[in-house]
C-alpha cells in the first residue's frame, strides 16, 4: 500500500485539529486547575488524547457501520458540529456544556473535553472523507506535540499571549473554521443527494 504523503494535506488538518483543539484557548481553564492544586500531567494528555484520536480515526468507521452511517453522512453532521464551534469562537457564547472538573484534572476536564471532546473527535471521522489517513496521522501527532509544549510552558504561552492575543486567535480560528464547515458540507452533501 503506497503512503501519499501531502504537506499541503498536513498542512490543513493541522489546522482544522488545532483551531477546534484549541490547545491556546485552553490556558487559562488549565492554569485555573493547577492554580485549584489539581495535577495535570502534561505527558499523559498529549499521549492518551493522541491515542484516543487515533483509535477514532481507524476504528471510526467500524463504529459507523453499526449503526448503518457511511462516511458522507458523518462528514455531514461533522460540519454541522464544526459551525456550532466556529460560532463559539466567533460569537463568544457557549453552545456545547462541559461538566466541570472533579477528581482526576487530566483525564476530566484536560482530555475530554479540553484535547479530545466530542467536537475533535468528530472532526477527525470528518476529515478521512477529504483527506489521506496518513495525513491526518502526522496532523494529530503534531497537534499534540503542540499540546504537549503548551502544557508544559503554560505561564510563558499565557504572557506571550496575553488575553488579547488568545481572544484574536480564537476569533481567526473561529472563522477559518467556519470556512472548513462549509467546505466539509457542500462537498459531502452531493454524494447523499440523487
Amino acid at each position: 500500500m503506497a503512503l501519499h504523503f501531502s504537506l499541503k494535506e498536513i498542512i490543513s488538518a493541522f489546522m482544522v485539529l488545532f483551531a477546534i483543539i484549541d490547545i491556546t484557548g485552553s490556558v487559562p481553564v488549565i492554569l485555573g486547575l493547577k492554580e485549584r492544586g489539581l495535577k495535570v500531567e502534561c505527558g499523559k494528555a498529549a499521549v492518551f488524547s493522541a491515542v484516543i484520536f487515533l483509535l477514532f480515526l481507524f476504528l471510526g468507521d467500524s463504529i459507523l457501520s453499526l449503526f448503518g452511517v457511511d462516511i458522507s453522512s458523518f462528514a455531514v453532521a461533522g460540519s454541522l458540529i464544526i459551525l456550532i464551534l466556529a460560532g463559539e469562537m466567533i460569537l463568544d457564547v457557549e453552545i456545547f456544556k462541559y461538566e466541570k472538573a472533579g477528581g482526576s484534572a487530566t483525564i476530566v476536564p484536560v482530555i475530554f473535553p479540553l484535547i479530545a471532546g466530542a467536537g475533535a473527535l468528530t472532526s477527525v471521522l470528518s476529515l478521512r472523507a477529504e483527506y489521506e489517513v496518513e495525513n491526518i496521522v502526522v496532523a494529530i501527532v503534531l497537534n499534540m506535540l503542540l499540546v504537549y509544549f503548551v502544557m508544559r510552558n503554560l505561564k510563558w504561552v499565557s504572557r506571550i499571549l496575553g488575553q488579547g492575543g488568545i481572544f484574536i486567535l480564537r476569533k481567526f480560528f473561529g472563522i477559518i473554521l467556519l470556512a472548513i464547515a462549509v467546505k466539509l458540507f457542500t462537498t459531502n452533501i452531493v454524494s447523499l443527494v440523487p
